[in-house]
């Protein structure tokens, strides 16, 4: 049997040379008169051990990482076909310490098996879930996935089981799936490593969504910087229809499901749950008023269930090993696990899924060990360009829907991003005003105008004209969208800026005028 060598071609992996990395293994392998099976999976979500290298041997998988195309021969001299000793040997993948300390349920099998292979999937316990929902009546579904406590892991945090059963008890002579994939966040990449490397979780989470709730079809709107994504997804539902996951029959049953890719256009807004449903039906992508709820009338007028990647992704195991299995994990009304997604000036980047619960603080300083260069964290940015900047004195906040909006923040996608103490929060702000500005849809006063204004008034506080009326206008003009906004784009744009302003107000005083010598 020829070995298996395990070469990511994950976004982030390839980000890194883990093409050059597979295709110099394809040369040595060739030169040397050698045979292997060279599989490409996901990453494992440890993007500072990336391009990482993996071969199956006798005693299991052994790690090499992170691997660059010189690494190579040096690699196959010291024995890497057989686990061989090298500077680059992680040891056994689930032993390094970021990956061995993780709670992996919605990521068990991401950077382990083939993403596209279903009987890899299989093999790793996929389709369990989806056997035992089709077995079920619809309602019991919804009532398990209710009593698990999921709730929206795509920022919002409404409880999963209610939108399920809204459309479960809407009657309509069609429902539809709608996963929402458009991830623009920044330091966001979990619902990216979840497609392109465990598509099947995805298609079996929308599945069961679809067997729960009525519905018969589905779609993925994918935002379209994520090619290989929209790619690899492509190609998983080809060999799901194949299999019988989807189609008129699912796993041979009574159910019908089926499903189709779509990539959107660029705007960011449209991760809004209703512009989503415009853009799908091939409108301009803005944000409609609520109500009709979508899960009433949304995707062409009718009952549509929308879900983040991670929410649907979640559901297969909940089905699998039951809702208090799933339920026992995290605290308060946070239930189950959270993947974390640590970027920005920080040491050690990359997925990290565990139940809530972690401080902040533990976050950054254990799990990223701190910043890149070394200097001093100032700040941490949690939930994407809509979420809050925590300073150090909140370091003790734990990671907890109701913990940070205690506190004046957001989960939101759970995305983190760290700055040290070189950042200039004066800029910060303005740019979560400017972001606002090119990303707004337009529909809505207080966030078309209300951000062009709120960078306008930054800028005359940077040149020092009027700084404590002028802040206390941005203070006024963020009440203004938080309360006035249609949707979470400006609603959510004061928690930038007015955090920058509360936490680091020594940033907003003008800078001292230069006295010209006699």
């Amino acid at each position: 049997m020829k070995p298996r060598i395990y070469v990511p071609d994950d976004s982030g992996a390839l980000s890194l040379g883990a093409e050059k990395v597979a295709k110099a293994i394809e040369r040595e392998l060739a030169e040397r008169g050698l045979e292997a099976q060279i599989v490409r999976n996901g990453s494992r979500g440890a993007f500072f051990l990336e391009p990482m290298v993996e071969i199956e041997t006798a005693e299991g998988r052994m790690a090499y990482g992170p691997v660059r195309p010189a690494d190579v021969k040096s690699l196959f001299d010291n024995g890497f076909l057989s686990g061989g000793e090298h500077r680059l040997r992680l040891g056994a993948p689930d032993e390094i310490p970021f990956l061995a300390a993780q709670t992996r349920l919605t990521f068990a099998r991401c950077g382990v098996i083939d993403p596209v292979s279903l009987e890899d999937y299989e093999r790793h316990g996929g389709l369990a879930g989806l056997r035992k929902a089709i077995a079920m009546a619809p309602a019991d579904i919804v009532a398990q996935v209710t009593e698990s406590g999921l709730r929206g892991r795509g920022g919002a945090g409404f409880p999963t089981g209610i939108k399920w059963k809204t459309v479960h008890d809407t009657a309509a002579d069609q429902k539809y799936i709608v996963c929402n994939a458009d991830e623009g966040d920044s330091a966001t990449f979990a619902d990216r490593m979840i497609m392109e490397g465990d598509p099947f979780v995805l298609i079996e989470g929308m599945a069961i969504a679809g067997v729960a709730t009525g519905a018969t079809k589905g779609f993925v709107y994918v935002r379209s910087e994520y090619p290989h994504a929209i790619d690899k997804m492509n190609r998983a539902v080809q060999v799901a229809r194949k299999g019988g996951m989807l189609g008129k029959s699912v796993l041979g049953s009574t159910h019908a499901f089926d499903m189709e890719i779509r990539a959107g256009a660029g705007a960011y807004v449209c991760g809004e749950e209703t512009s989503l449903l415009n853009s799908l039906e091939g409108k301009r992508g803005v944000v409609r008023a609520k109500p009709p709820l979508p899960a009433i009338q949304g995707l062409f007028g009718k009952p549509t269930v929308i879900n983040n990647v991670i929410s649907l992704a979640s559901v297969p195991i909940i089905m699998d090993r039951g809702a208090a299995y799933y339920k026992d994990f995290g605290l308060g009304r946070s239930r189950g696990t959270i993947p974390i997604q640590i970027a920005g000036n920080v040491k050690r980047p990359g997925l990290y899924e565990i139940a809530f619960g972690l401080t902040l603080g533990e976050i950054v300083d254990q799990i990223g060990g701190g910043t890149a260069s070394g200097r001093p964290v100032k700040a941490v940015q949690v939930g994407g360009p809509l979420g809050a900047y925590f300073p150090r004195a909140l370091f003790d906040t734990p990671f907890d829907y109701e913990a940070f909006a205690a506190k004046d923040g957001l989960i939101g996608h759970a995305g983190i991003t760290v700055f040290d103490e070189s950042a200039d929060m004066m800029k910060m702000a303005r740019f979560a005003m400017e972001f606002c500005a090119v990303e707004s849809c337009g529909k809505c006063t207080p966030c078309r105008i209300g951000s062009t204004r709120g960078v306008e008034t930054l800028d005359r506080v940077a040149k020092g004209i009027e700084a404590e009326k002028n802040l206390a206008l941005v203070a006024d003009l963020c009440n203004t969208m938080k309360f006035g906004s249609l949707c979470a784009l400006g609603g959510f744009t004061p928690y930038p800026v007015m955090s920058a302003i509360t936490h680091f107000p020594e940033d907003f005083k003008p800078a001292p005028v230069a006295v010209a010598a006699e």
